[in-house]
């Protein structure tokens, strides 16, 4: 969200400096100084583009070699830093349109867990009865009605790997949120690599090469990434002659280019690793049966009335296994993040008391 707010800053920065300010100066031989031709100019050759040409560097006589040194990126910024924006919050977009295809509103279901921290103690116990009551039906409603080839794979595939997305399987919401976790990765990855085809120059190694001219004090302003003088290339018609003319141009956005692009950089560097290792951590949390047997037991634990020395150790997995399987789990750890261990824990008793009623509802069904 952060990333996000601040290219969207940035990109309205920029594009009131190019429509407001004045983001290109070009000097004109005398006889051109008027101020009509100089604006004509300078809008010109904003729009077609400029190249950069070295002063220790001859300008190539040949238009085909200038124009494979044009600078095309500068006025298209705040265009491409709108275009990243909608990158980074894609991913949330997709979590956000998809996560209601569990069966339950997840942001519902936070708000009423967070509205027990301020209530009266009999307010909280009715909001927690709700929210046991909410989740229970949930997952009863969730559960396989069907026992063929297909169900049995993929209980099997689900039961192995965490990550498969399945509703009946119950791990709808754990997979939909490591796939937003992947997006979250790929995309800033794939920002480097937009950014080298939009600058048309290596950016992959652009943060590298700047820490080296800083530390060997090499200067490393004017870079040849982002020129702040340039060529323009201008031509005019007289009767049925045309006279071509170049001129030097500066581009003060430059200047301001150079330095967001290098800290966006650094920015994105940090937010790739910080996206791998939420990835990576996410991927081992749903992987494992033994992290949310930890997890769910951590509570049951607080609850010691729960159960007592002789208790039997299956149905505390078949509770958790069988039961709440990775989508409860996974509503219990947005509960447990939003709110109070005490919430979660009295809402987990709620749900255990619930599902030994019904265990003892089904087998006196059985018996009769």
């Amino acid at each position: 969200m952060y990333t996000c707010l601040f290219l969207i800053i940035v990109a309205v920065i920029v594009s009131t400096v190019q429509v407001v300010g004045k983001p290109i100066n070009c000097w004109l031989a005398a006889e051109y100084e008027k101020d009509w031709f100089k604006a004509y100019v300078e809008s010109y050759c904003w729009i077609s583009n400029t190249y950069h040409i070295a002063f220790f560097e001859n300008l190539p006589v040949d238009i085909d070699k200038r124009k494979d040194r044009e600078t095309t990126y500068y006025q298209w910024v705040p265009l491409i830093l709108l275009l990243q924006a909608f990158m980074f919050k894609f991913p949330n977009v997709i979590w956000r349109l998809m996560h209601h295809y569990a069966g339950i509103s997840l942001d519902g279901v936070v708000d009423l867990s967070q509205s027990t921290q301020c209530s009266s103690p009999k307010d909280c116990d009715n909001a927690i009865d709700r929210l046991a009551y909410l989740i229970n039906k949930w997952l009863e409603t969730q559960r396989n009605y069907k026992n063929n080839v297909y169900t049995r794979t993929r209980d099997r595939i689900t039961g192995t790997f965490g990550c498969f997305c399945s509703k009946r399987g119950g791990t709808f919401l754990p997979g939909l949120f490591l796939l937003s976790k992947f997006l979250y990765v790929a995309n800033a990855i794939g920002q480097f690599y937009l950014l080298n085809a939009f600058l048309a120059v290596s950016y992959n190694w652009y943060g590298f090469e700047v820490l080296e001219k800083l530390r060997s004090n090499t200067p490393w302003t004017n870079s040849p990434r982002f020129p702040l003088v340039t060529f323009c290339d201008f031509e005019i018609r007289h009767l049925q002659n045309i006279k071509r003319h170049t001129y030097q141009c500066v581009l003060p956005i430059n200047l301001f280019n150079e330095k967001f692009f290098i800290l966006l950089w650094f920015w994105f560097v940090v937010v790739a690793v910080l996206a791998c290792c939420n990835f990576g951590q996410f991927l081992f949390t749903v992987n494992f049966k033994s992290n949310r047997q930890r997890f769910v037991k951590k509570y049951l634990d607080i609850g010691k009335n729960l159960y007592d020395e002789q208790f039997d150790k299956t149905v505390r997995t078949k509770f958790i296994d069988d039961y709440l399987r990775e989508d409860g789990v996974f509503v219990l750890r947005m509960i447990a993040s939003n709110s109070t261990d005490i919430v979660t824990t009295d809402l987990v008793k709620k749900l255990w008391d619930m599902f030994t009623s019904n265990k003892d509802d089904r087998k006196a069904n059985d018996d009769l």
